[in-house]
This record gives C-alpha cells, sequence and structure tokens, in this order.
C-alpha cells in the first residue's frame, strides 16, 4: 500500500522526517486492521513467537531429567508440559507483553502482527485471555503442583507488561520477573509433572539458581531495544544504567549463582559434573570478556555462544542433582 492510497482512505501521509517510513508502516497498519476482523494463523503464530519458547521448553526438560522418574512411564505428562512451557505459557507470555507493549513496538518493531494490523482490533488482547485460559486448564490435567505453578508463571507474565504494574518498566524487577518464568518456574514443572509431587530442596535451589542467573540474559536481549524504551520511559537496565555498565550486571548475575551451583556440586560429592560446570563457566567468561568490547553489537553472538553454554550446564547440574534426590529420597 502506498501514500497516494492513504490519502484516499482518509489517512494523513507522514510528513518528510525521520520517522517517515516508520509512521506510514503504522498508518498502513491501522487501515489493514479496518479492513480485517479476524487475524491469520500465520499471524497468530507469529504473536506468539515459537523462536522464544526454546528457553522453558529446555527448562521443562531439565526438571524432567532432575527428577529421575523413566520418561517412558510418564511420557504423556513429559509431553503435555513440554506443551504447556512452551506453545502455552511461553507463548501466551508473549501474545500478553506484545498487546501491552504495541505502542513500543510501533517504534522496535513496527512489523510486529499488531502495530503492523495484521492482529487487528482487540484481538491481540484476546488471544492472551484464551491462551491463558488453555494454559491452566492443561495445567490442571498435569497436576496440583503443576497449577500452582503455572498460576504463578502467569501473573508474574500479566505483571510484567499490565499496567499498572508493569514490572518491565524496571529492569531489575522485570527480568527477575521473566528469569523465574523461563527458567525456574518451568524446571519446577517439569520436575513436578514427573514426581506428582513437590520437588525436593535440590531440585528447587537449583531452579532458583539458574533463575537468577538468567537475569543477566534477559538483560543483554534488552540491548537490541534500548533506544525506543528510553523515549517510552521503560528503564530496562541499559536504558537506565549505559549499554556498558548494564552489560557488566549482566556478565555478573550469570557468574555468581553458577559458582554456587559448582559449590553444591562439590557439596553434594558429584565433582565430575561440578568440574563439566567450571568448564562451561571459563567459555562463558572468555565470550564475556569478547562481548564487554562491544556489548550492542555482540549481543546477538553471545546469545548463539555464552547462553548455549550457560543451559548446557543447567542440563549437566540436573543430571548430578538426579543422583542427589535418588540418594535423599
Amino acid at each position: 500500500m502506498n501514500v497516494s492510497r492513504l490519502v484516499e482512505e482518509g489517512i494523513e501521509p507522514a510528513p518528510p522526517g525521520r520517522f517517515t517510513r516508520l509512521r506510514v508502516q503504522v498508518q498502513a497498519g491501522v487501515h489493514l486492521a479496518a479492513m480485517n476482523t479476524v487475524p491469520s494463523a500465520k499471524a497468530v503464530l507469529e504473536l506468539f513467537k515459537p523462536v522464544t519458547w526454546f528457553p522453558p521448553m529446555w527448562a521443562f526438560g531439565c526438571g524432567i531429567v532432575s527428577a529421575g522418574v523413566a520418561v517412558q512411564d510418564r511420557w504423556l505428562f513429559a509431553l503435555g508440559g513440554i506443551v504447556l512451557a512452551g506453545p502455552m505459557v511461553c507463548g501466551t507470555s508473549q501474545a500478553i507483553n506484545d498487546w501491552f507493549d504495541r505502542h513500543v513496538d510501533a517504534i522496535n518493531e513496527p512489523q510486529r502482527p499488531i502495530p503492523s494490523g495484521r492482529i487487528p482490533g482487540r484481538w491481540g488482547l484476546y488471544l492472551a485471555l484464551l491462551g491463558s485460559a488453555v494454559s491452566l486448564l492443561l495445567a490442571a490435567l498435569l497436576g496440583l503442583w503443576v497449577l500452582a505453578a503455572t498460576v504463578v508463571a502467569l501473573l508474574l507474565a500479566w505483571a510484567y507488561s499490565m499496567p499498572p504494574i508493569r514490572l518491565k518498566q524496571n529492569g531489575w524487577w522485570g527480568n527477575t520477573a521473566v528469569g523465574f518464568s523461563y527458567e525456574g518456574i518451568a524446571w519446577f514443572t517439569g520436575a513436578a509433572a514427573m514426581l506428582s509431587a513437590l520437588p525436593g530442596w535440590p531440585i528447587i535451589t537449583l531452579a532458583v539458581l539458574y533463575s537468577l542467573g538468567a537475569h543477566g540474559i534477559m538483560t543483554i536481549n534488552d540491548f537490541k531495544s534500548v533506544d525506543g524504551d528510553r523515549r517510552m520511559g521503560i528503564a530496562s537496565l541499559p536504558a537506565q544504567l549505559g549499554v556498558d555498565r548494564a552489560a557488566r550486571v549482566a556478565c555478573i548475575s550469570m557468574i555468581i549463582p553458577q559458582v554456587l551451583v559448582i559449590a553444591l556440586l562439590l557439596f553434594w560429592d558429584r565433582p565430575y559434573h561440578a568440574a563439566a560446570i567450571v568448564i562451561l563457566l571459563a567459555l562463558q567468561l572468555l565470550f564475556m570478556l569478547r562481548l564487554l568490547e562491544q556489548p550492542r553489537e555482540r549481543a546477538p553472538w553471545y546469545n548463539m555462544t555464552g547462553i548455549m553454554a550457560y543451559v548446557f550446564g543447567m542440563l549437566v547440574a540436573a543430571f548430578a542433582v538426579r543422583d542427589v534426590v535418588s540418594m535423599t529420597g
């Protein structure tokens, strides 16, 4: 759709200037929304951001491993939980965030389904509500502790984006909420689904530590939107501390929990697992040194290197703790 067509439809074209292209895209999206009443399946899938499902699904898998229960004995619970952690709870959280963040996305990512008009009207909100309801229904089928964890995860998802709480307005609180939702709660849920009971304290302790470390991962992800965050008054850590200081904080927040995990594994007499995490942490330190040279430019590269080492460490710890649980249980 071109500018002349927008004029014909009664939409004022954007004047020349720095944000001309952005304004035309948003105005075209408004026109598209007026024509469409139901979003396409492709637009809905894009709204739920499948690329973001991996972290909670991986953490749920770590929870399965840490429980020490044979998967073939509980495969329906394992499969249902993976769907719950990824497409349902995580996907729903993305829809919630996109709905309440649609004005920020108009600056940072105007091509997203809501600001572009491919998710018209209030459909973004309706999909977020529907996803929450279906998530709770599926969680109820998987057990009481799974349902409890899902309730907490969804409450955090809504609190993260929805006014007046809007935890994402401050990077300290918002990143903590996302870290626990993506890592700790998903890990807890995986163990609870397999055990049909409250997981033991070693599992919960590891889940909490890796959640705290995920705070740094979320900070690195904020580098890409720092300009829009500053314009919209969102105090992400890169926006309030500056990119360089935020990068250092992110690195420290990832290092300390992993050091504590290593100490716990040594305390539990798991020296080989501890040694493996030491090696993975050493790799991360090398990657961090490179990241700190150009944090904003190298954040995507670090996500493909340092973060992968971090999540493999989670799996190593999960295998270690299943032995601890079996010995203490």
